[in-house]
């Protein structure tokens, strides 16, 4: 009898509603950058990320709580908001304390729709906390989802990567019958050795650096840098 729990993979948003994630540990992942950002924050001391959909609520919520407002909309800092969406903005000593309110394009849109969809548990995931994510997921021995923020719902190569490279060390551990988490893994296995030259042919890649942002892109995809867990309790992301 298979008593191991089951993994798959979701490559874009628009594709969630085809999974049943009610008994689900759910891993929301945005590389380029918010779930990477998320994991430097709190690794460095922010008292608690909260995801919100739009900038209006980052923007009350920000007044209410006296917290810090960040956020972007294709890749731009929005107008209205005190920061963008940089892991290099959040030092130990600016954010170590505080709370973060953001907003981004693609990755606290999918943590939300996880949220509607009753997901068990959400988690924030990044080659920034690759090896605190397998961890959790080795231990917890749940139903797992690897949930791809994607770019506007359209796939993207550093989320599949990631969720490959998730999936290359907790393989063992769960029932695998799903062709996207194969792709993504074989994907990750043949790419781990020349990673940062093959992620910079990536669509999302070319538009960050376009923005300046290239520092940003190599930070994103080393591993293990903000070595925590966060994880969604009661409306923000936190490390317990």
């Amino acid at each position: 009898m298979n008593t191991k729990p089951f993994l798959d993979t979701v490559l874009s948003p628009s594709l969630l509603n085809l999974y049943d994630i009610s008994d689900s540990i759910v891993v929301i992942i945005d590389v380029f950058r918010a779930t990477s950002t998320i994991a430097t924050a709190l690794y460095n001391g922010a008292a608690k990320v909260i995801p919100v959909e739009s900038v209006m609520e980052c923007i009350e919520t920000g007044k209410k709580l006296n917290a810090i407002t960040a956020g972007e909309r294709d890749g731009k800092i929005i107008e209205g908001l005190q920061h963008g969406n940089s892991p290099a903005e959040y030092p130990r000593e600016f954010i170590h304390g505080k709370t973060l309110v953001l907003t981004t394009t693609n990755g606290t849109r999918l943590l939300h729709m996880a949220l509607e969809r009753g997901a068990s548990e959400i988690v924030a995931g990044s080659f920034s906390n690759l090896s605190a994510i397998q961890s959790h997921l080795k231990e917890t021995r749940k139903n797992v989802i690897l949930a791809c923020s994607a770019w506007k719902n359209r796939i993207n190569l550093e989320d599949t990567l990631f969720a490959g490279s998730v999936i290359s060390g907790i393989k063992e551990n769960f029932t695998i019958h799903c062709d996207s988490s194969l792709m993504a893994e074989e994907m990750y296995r043949h790419h781990k050795a020349d990673m940062p030259c093959f992620i910079r042919k990536t669509n999302h890649w070319h538009r960050l650096a376009s923005y300046g942002f290239e520092k940003d892109l190599e930070y994103c995809i080393l591993p293990d840098t903000a070595n925590v867990l966060p994880v969604y309790r009661d409306g923000a992301l936190i490390v317990e």
